[in-house]
């Protein structure tokens, strides 16, 4: 289980890093695109120390601004060294679904073993 929680994590960071590449945003408007692309049950929770661990990481920096809904919110914008991890997360990600690909499609021929 805790392999899969450790899994899931760096799953979330490359998208969320993914997500940032196509444009500066606040962190709950991450949130509702993370679920616009089908994580549905993603959470606050689980995105905000993210954020905060990546901007810890270098790869995000950030910026409060005002805004005219409420208290003023913190914008995340890519660095370089968070191109820098998302090419390396998309390499991974492309390598390890190739992988995955191949064992799930040959599990049907190897019945009975």
């Amino acid at each position: 289980m805790a392999e899969q929680s450790q899994l899931m994590k760096g799953i979330l960071e490359g998208c969320i890093l993914s997500v940032l590449a196509r444009g500066e945003s606040y962190g709950y408007r991450v949130v509702e695109r993370m679920r616009a692309y089908g994580f549905d049950d993603i959470a606050e929770a689980t995105v905000y120390p993210i954020l905060t661990r990546l901007e810890k990481k270098g790869a995000l920096q950030s910026e409060r601004r005002l805004s005219t809904k409420g208290p003023p919110r913190k914008y995340y914008a890519l660095t370089d060294a968070g191109r820098d991890a998302l090419a390396r997360f998309e390499e991974s990600w492309s390598e390890t679904a190739a992988i995955v690909g191949r064992v799930l499609k040959e599990k049907s021929h190897e019945t009975g073993n």
